[in-house]
């Protein structure tokens, strides 16, 4: 029979043995702190879609795990923080009321949005066919989206890089990717406001294309910055922002071809042709502006600067005055309009010998 001194040595080390191993699962004990609402019903589909893309965390090694934890840390996460976000049971409240989308069928839609797109390439056909929202699942997507990118804040200030912790780093990124699912869902329903604005921004030198794409950018940035509790459409904040992005776009480009414009003339090419009529195709312009680039290359080490900073070419963003390039050369405000005279010269002599008038056929 075990005196009492045994029995009290064997119940020590058996608590010790249940204190191990309890405190050798950090992971179970994180598992816990999971908020049960993201297994809420609403939340399905987005989840769904976030397990088929995942990353395995399994695969990485404690070196790995901390890498990931610092670029966690590192991450900006932005949302728009409302005061409800913090009061007890805002989780179960804001997912209680069904979002109800409307799926998106392969060539589904109704018969007259298909005749509206009829005239669109499939490609671009396809980002409009999102049905658009009501006022009430609009508000829900933004308070939801937000609401999941605060949380995913929440956890993320929880990392610590020098025990980095699976679990967390799963569950921060299945909370931005949940959130991201809803910003994704009201970029779709908004595909057809950037094609009604930047369509009318489209001319010789500003593609549909490229509008498009710069506008989608802009969509996104105000989809992440639209504050849904001023009781405002989103359509209305939304059209201000592509608007005056695809403005900024055209003015920029405008003034980069009349810098190039200018450029040209300073070397005696005839640029005098209306935008209406282009003197030259796409093809020869890549053309001409080779071979400007060899006729820079011949001049010398002061010439080429000089130049390059009087028509602002190359990495100079602004044109450059006689007086500022005289205090970088370290020569008179007189001897660098000397140079730049020398070097127009040499390149208008370079351009009858390379004959870019034949370019202009």
């Amino acid at each position: 029979m075990a005196t009492a001194t045994e029995r009290t040595k064997s119940g020590t080390r058996s608590g010790r043995a249940n204190k191990k191993a309890t405190s050798a699962s950090p992971a179970a004990k994180t598992a816990l702190r999971r908020p049960t609402w993201l297994k809420h019903p609403e939340l399905a589909e987005a989840t769904a879609a976030y397990l088929a893309e995942r990353a395995d965390l399994d695969q990485l090694d404690e070196q790995q795990l901390r890498a990931r934890t610092k670029s966690w840390l590192r991450e900006e996460i932005g949302f728009i923080n409302n005061s409800e976000f913090v009061t007890s049971g805002i989780a179960q409240a804001i997912f209680a009321e069904p979002l109800a989308l409307n799926p998106v069928a392969a060539g589904g839609g109704n018969v007259l949005k298909r005749l509206r797109l009829a005239d669109l390439p499939a490609h671009l056909g396809r980002l409009c066919e999102a049905e658009l929202l009501t006022p009430e699942q609009e508000r829900m997507l933004f308070r939801r989206m937000n609401f999941l990118r605060h949380q995913a804040t929440l956890h993320r200030a929880r990392l610590n890089p020098e025990r980095p912790s699976k679990t967390r780093i799963e569950l921060v990124e299945r909370l931005v990717a949940l959130a991201d699912w809803h910003r994704d869902a009201l970029v779709q329903a908004n595909m057809r406001l950037v094609f009604s604005i930047v369509k009318k921004f489209v001319n010789a030198n500003n593609a549909f294309d490229d509008l498009l794409s710069d506008g989608i950018v802009a969509l996104i940035r105000a989809v992440e910055k639209f504050d849904y509790d001023r009781g405002f459409r989103f359509s209305t904040y939304a059209t201000q922002v592509v608007r005056r992005n695809a403005y900024r776009i055209v003015v920029l480009k405008q003034k980069e071809k009349s810098k190039m414009v200018g450029g040209l003339q300073e070397l005696g090419l005839d640029v005098s042709d209306e935008e209406r009529q282009p003197a030259i195709s796409e093809h020869r312009w890549h053309e001409l502006r080779s071979r400007l680039a060899v006729m820079l290359g011949d001049l010398d080490r002061r010439e080429k600067f000089i130049i390059r900073a009087r028509f602002s070419l190359g990495s100079h963003r602004k044109v450059q005055t006689l007086q500022a390039l005289a205090d970088r050369l370290g020569v008179s405000k007189e001897r660098v309009r000397q140079l730049e005279k020398r070097a127009l010269d040499k390149l208008r002599g370079m351009a009858c010998d390379v004959k870019l008038a034949d370019l202009e056929a």
